[in-house]
């Protein structure tokens, strides 16, 4: 199976997989009857001040990368989150859900990439 990336904004693509939230903060607007989610993992998601610092800088992205990358290498909330990815996707697809408009530049992508080398 595979981890895919989804903004939670947008109609679900796919309903099939598990589907797990990984933005510290509520994205606004949306309910959690029309999240579909299966979990909301909020302690993996970049700190308040990393996510401040960011603000969502294309020109930052790289440094964010870094820095969000290094505190998910001292959460120790990552091991468990780690494990409940491994579990979930011997029987499904994942689905990492997020609130941020640009696609190519946030912490999904980054937490994605974590993943998808230490599994």
């Amino acid at each position: 199976m595979e981890i895919k990336l989804e903004r939670i904004y947008q109609q679900p693509a796919d309903l099939t997989g598990y589907r797990l939230l990984v933005d510290r903060l509520w994205p606004r607007g949306i309910s959690k009857k029309n999240a579909h989610l299966d979990k909301w993992f909020k302690e993996i998601g970049p700190s308040n001040e990393l996510r401040q610092w960011f603000g969502h800088d294309p020109a930052k992205f790289a440094e964010f990368s870094k820095r969000y990358t290094a505190e998910l290498m001292k959460n120790p909330q990552t091991p468990i989150f780690m494990q409940l990815v491994a579990e979930q996707l011997k029987q499904q697809a994942v689905i990492f859900l997020y609130g941020a408009k640009d696609q190519q530049h946030n912490q999904a992508l980054v937490l994605k990439k974590y993943v998808e080398e230490h599994l």
